[in-house]
């Protein structure tokens, strides 16, 4: 069996590749890792998304847990930064959360976070699995009067967590009329609340999960529905979620997108004004858009790229105490106030300067150019993803991109962590060239890898 884990924890097919079984052993063998010396017994927090399957997958992972006497607090519903968040204002050793983020439904995965509600070093994943495996001896099953308890706390999880949202605004959102997008995800449960709450005028779509329809036609990944009814509503903004409101995308009160990217820029110069941006530094990704890149320069700001995922980003914010990073997919970790990315924090940091400013979001994003890019994803293999770092036409294809492309573009081509696919990214001043550009290399990489 191949590795678990990979960018964002263990993903796969419900039931299929994703089984009871093995998110019992999971549980298991997180409890052996991050128990920690605690004389206490341990405890966990487990949160899940709307899926249909997340039910299933979050019991078993909770009957491991408790099989080798780790007491459980079952969540229910709520974003992934909430199992972050409350992994701390619970005193927990460790949390769990069940979602597949941006994913179809067919899909779920496994995350897990430190008792610090950091995301995990590779490190303690690759020890996680190896018990998991059965390469490490698995923990010793508790006797009766050892096996772990059952808390559950929906209610209170919800409460605690859009509390902790609203203490960090200074500002309300009175005024404002805002569509929320919550993609029939995690956000269905806590964002009207939370909108609500900070007297915001709140239009809400996408809210009603059903198991099925998390992330279809909605959500972050899919802002037709959104742009079109803030331009008909005459609305101020937009607010997009993914499944498990891990990241947010907005857009104006034109309908037109603003993306993490775009996101950063306007919180960046704001943190930078108010002598909030630690170090004058905003730290990114390799997908980061170059027009980012030519912000920070006009503005004087320090950019520094790491590999793509929010982990990444935070473990780059740790290492020198930067406060500020994201990705252009949405993950924006504001370190003041959260541990991981978490859209619906981005949501009402953006919306509560717009209200302080007084300005349009249009006029905000007017800050960034976004250079045109283009992604095009290749469907490869498993050995395809292997070959991905030798084969030698796909190396010349990139390269030659590259020397055509010059100080003007580039491209990054890199393996999905999260699914079977090679991602081919040209970005550059004339859209027809890096369209060309994007097609070419991706038909040699579907040629040499491709199924």
């Amino acid at each position: 069996m191949g590795r678990l884990f990979g960018t964002d924890g263990v993903r796969g097919i419900a039931n299929e590749t994703l089984t009871t079984e093995l998110a019992m052993k999971l549980g298991c063998a997180a409890a052996a890792v991050l128990s920690g010396n605690s004389r206490r017994r341990p405890v966990f927090v487990i949160g899940m998304d709307s899926r249909i399957s997340s039910d299933m997958l979050a019991l078993s992972a909770a009957a491991g847990l408790c099989s080798v006497g780790a007491d459980v607090i079952l969540l229910g519903i709520v974003p992934t930064p909430a199992v972050a968040f409350l992994v701390g204002k619970y005193k927990a050793d460790a949390g769990i959360m069940i979602s597949a983020s941006h994913n179809p439904a067919e899909f779920n995965g496994i995350k897990l976070f430190s008792g610090e509600g950091m995301k995990l070093p590779d490190e303690l994943e690759e020890r996680i699995e190896a018990v998991a495996l059965g390469e490490i001896p698995a923990p010793t099953r508790a006797g009766v009067e050892h096996i772990g308890k059952v808390t559950y706390m929906y209610d209170a999880a919800v409460k605690d967590y859009v509390d902790h949202l609203k203490s960090t605004v200074a500002y309300s959102l009175d005024g404002l009329n805002v569509a929320v997008d919550c993609a029939n995800g995690s956000a269905s449960r806590t964002a009207q609340r939370l909108f609500q709450e900070l007297g915001a005028n709140v239009q809400m779509l996408s809210d009603q999960p059903d198991g099925l329809n998390i992330n279809a036609n909605c959500g972050s990944t899919h802002l037709e529905n959104l742009s079109a009814y803030v331009k008909e509503h005459g609305l101020d903004a937009g607010v997009a979620f993914d499944g498990d409101a891990d990241r947010c995308l907005m857009v104006d009160e034109q309908g037109r997108e603003i993306d993490g990217d775009m996101i950063m820029a306007i919180c960046a110069r704001d943190m930078k004004a108010r002598g909030r941006l630690n170090k004058n530094t905003v730290v990114g990704t390799i997908m980061t858009n170059l027009g980012f890149i030519r912000f920070c320069e006009a503005e004087d700001i320090r950019f520094i790229a790491t590999k793509v995922g929010d982990r990444f980003v935070m473990e780059e914010m740790l290492l020198e105490e930067y406060s500020f990073g994201g990705e252009q997919s949405g993950h924006l970790i504001f370190r003041d106030f959260a541990t991981t990315g978490d859209g619906q924090l981005t949501a009402i940091q953006l919306l509560s300067l717009m209200r302080r400013e007084g300005k349009k979001l249009s006029e905000l994003a007017g800050c960034m150019v976004r250079y045109p890019q283009l992604m095009k994803n290749v469907k490869v293999t498993p050995d395809g993803k292997l070959l991905f770092y030798t084969d030698p036409e796909v190396k010349a294809a990139i390269e030659a991109a590259k020397q055509e492309l010059g100080k003007e573009g580039r491209i990054v081509v890199r393996i999905s962590g999260t699914e079977p696919l090679i991602r081919v990214m040209v970005e550059g001043a004339d859209m027809q060239k890096i369209e060309q550009i994007a097609t070419r290399v991706a038909e040699v990489v579907r040629s040499r890898l491709g199924e």
